[in-house]
């Protein structure tokens, strides 16, 4: 794949993107986010200094299908191998793990790294021969799949476990497919928050998710 192939996914691809635990250094991930979006993925990004589990905690609650990580700090090793072990865990290894970190990740790591299951850890070298797009098409390419043919969707809680088949039939009803919604045994209280612009709906709400995710974690 040369510098300037482009590739149009047919599928829409969503991506996590991050900085590694106890890693300031985002430039890199906030270049590659932003081509990522240029290119047609959709991305949420968590900044700088992220755990392995908030990293996955996102992933399987956004129904993603590829996770890229910088990772400049040393730790890289014990890093992607825990997200691969993680992403198993949960029933998630068909997520795709991206990396990279420079001359930081040697070659003999990488090897080490992809043959424990990461897709692709990015070198040094791949930025010459690929560049950026060619780089950032080749994980467009690798994630272009259709998350609802796994299945799933079906299984609803707010446990961890059932994290995916919540974010999978939230993807069944943003593609229009049926969504096989339990009967709640209970009524089910929904709090609605509205007001004019400006009003502090979005302060209200960050505060009050906030603390349940205190208090409820």
């Amino acid at each position: 794949m040369n510098t300037l192939t482009r590739y149009q996914p047919t599928h829409k691809v969503r991506f996590i993107t991050a900085a590694s635990l106890f890693d300031g250094h985002d430039a890199a991930i906030n270049i590659m986010r932003r081509i990522l979006q240029v290119q047609g993925a959709e991305v949420i990004h968590l900044g700088h200094n992220r755990s392995v589990g908030e990293i996955v905690d996102a992933a399987v609650q956004e129904d993603a299908q590829g996770i890229a990580v910088s990772s400049y700090q040393g730790g890289h090793m014990e890093f992607f191998k825990y997200m691969i072990d993680l992403l198993r865990e949960r029933d998630a290894g068909h997520i795709k793990v991206f990396g990279g970190g420079g001359g930081v990740i040697v070659p003999e790591e990488i090897a080490e790294l992809e043959a424990y299951g990461v897709t692709k850890i990015f070198s040094p070298e791949d930025g010459r021969t690929m560049g950026l797009d060619g780089m950032i098409s080749s994980m467009i390419v690798a994630c272009d799949f259709d998350p609802t043919e796994l299945g799933g969707g079906q299984d609803f809680g707010a446990e961890p476990e059932h994290w995916l088949d919540v974010a999978r039939a939230i993807t069944l009803a943003e593609e229009g497919k049926e969504v096989a919604i339990p009967e709640a045994p209970h009524p089910v209280p929904v709090l609605g928050t509205t007001g004019t612009g400006g009003a502090g709906k979005s302060s209200l709400t960050d505060e009050l998710v906030l603390r349940f995710l205190a208090d409820y974690p």
